[in-house]
């Protein structure tokens, strides 16, 4: 192939392709018009086919496992169920808006925004909300998001403190402010989303987190509760929580006898969570940073443990304190593989092992996957 160098850094360069001279079985043509060098940057595998993005991810994952656990596991990343085509699957996007209002998706590793007519992994809903088509003065970004339950919203975040930003009203869909300090103000319509999942309804405000793809939440769930194998009695921490979705699956099976304590350091999200759980005897929400909280509880012992920390990992303060509460089984969620590793690692010199590893391929069309590890004493 031939290539353009862009950018030269002491221990890597990066290129663009510009011309392919004998291409691979497994290449295929881009199903987006806008994906591409100097084009969008969010999809960067389109031009490879779905089976050969799902074996270079397990073999990313093995790679950042044996390079900085020491660990040598078979790797297979999952598709999702329902999933045939990688495509129409984001339930939240993130538009950027020019400085004429027009709305569309950030350049390859740049601030400048490229206008789209719509967006090919983007869920049928988010797709019918128009976005780019619209005009959004005095807006810096635009969040559209489409829940499972039917609810459709944007979150419009303001290019200066001052501005003023509204959306058409014709919008079909709950309109939200970001303020500078984080929070949501409500424009008009419900300030989130409703979202469906194991059975229950989740209240997700504002631009809180929930994953984006429509099938993540019961295929993370069953995988989660696979590897723990709660009983009745069991003390459970969901750690990073999140709006209690782990929470929501495991305190039926705790109960009567155990509890479920779910930590979750963003206001908002917590704040949702006690919404979420409220009606569940012995789920318990703590507001915090996962380290200082379960210093401040002062548990003795928990027996099942969900891990879901942010891309950053857990960190080796909060993998020991879970550690010194000798649970018999862990259940880590990750989006990051070398994070992944490195809290792995951390793990095993406190005398636990890992079992498994399952891959899932939530991000079709690009380089993100997520992974669930049970982990165990040793």
């Amino acid at each position: 192939m031939r290539a353009t160098v862009t950018e030269v850094r002491t221990s890597y360069v990066r290129a663009d392709v510009v011309e392919v001279l004998r291409a691979s079985s497994s290449r295929v043509d881009p199903p987006c018009p806008w994906a591409g060098p100097a084009l969008c940057g969010g999809c960067d595998w389109q031009h490879a086919s779905l089976a050969e993005q799902r074996r270079l991810k397990a073999s990313v994952i093995r790679e950042q496992l044996q390079h900085l656990a020491g660990l040598d596991l078979n790797v297979v990343v999952e598709p999702v169920p329902g999933d045939l085509d990688g495509l129409g699957w984001r339930t939240r996007v993130q538009y950027a808006v020019d400085a004429h209002g027009v709305a569309g998706l950030r350049r390859h590793r740049s601030h400048d925004v490229v206008g789209i007519d719509w967006c090919r992994i983007a869920a049928p809903g988010v797709v019918e909300l128009g976005v780019p088509s619209l005009r959004w003065p005095g807006a810096a970004t635009v969040e559209a998001i489409a829940g499972s339950s039917g609810d459709r919203a944007v979150v419009v975040t303001p290019s200066r403190r001052k501005a003023k930003v509204g959306a058409p009203a014709t919008l079909d869909a709950s309109v939200m402010r970001a303020d500078p300090k984080g929070g949501i103000d409500p424009v008009r319509g419900r300030p989130g989303v409703r979202e469906h999942a194991v059975g229950r309804t989740f209240w997700v405000g504002g631009s809180g987190f929930w994953q984006v793809h429509p099938g993540a939440a019961a295929v993370l769930t069953e995988a989660v509760l696979s590897a723990l194998h709660p009983e009745p009695g069991d003390l459970a921490l969901d750690l990073y929580s999140g709006v209690g979705l782990f929470a929501a699956a495991l305190a039926p099976l705790v109960a009567p006898r155990g509890a479920v304590i779910a930590v979750e350091g963003a206001g908002g999200s917590a704040a949702d969570s006690r919404t979420n759980l409220r009606d569940l005897t012995g789920a318990r929400v703590h507001e915090g940073r996962v380290d200082v909280v379960l210093a401040a509880l002062g548990l003795g012992r928990a027996q099942v443990v969900v891990l879901d920390p942010p891309r950053t990992g857990a960190g080796a303060d909060v993998v020991r304190r879970i550690t010194e509460l000798a649970p018999r089984a862990v259940a880590y969620v990750a989006c990051d593989p070398a994070a992944l590793a490195r809290d792995l690692a951390t793990f095993g010199a406190a005398g636990y092992r890992v079992d498994w590893v399952r891959a899932f391929d939530l991000f079709p069309m690009t380089q993100h996957v997520e992974c669930v590890v049970r982990i165990t004493p040793a």
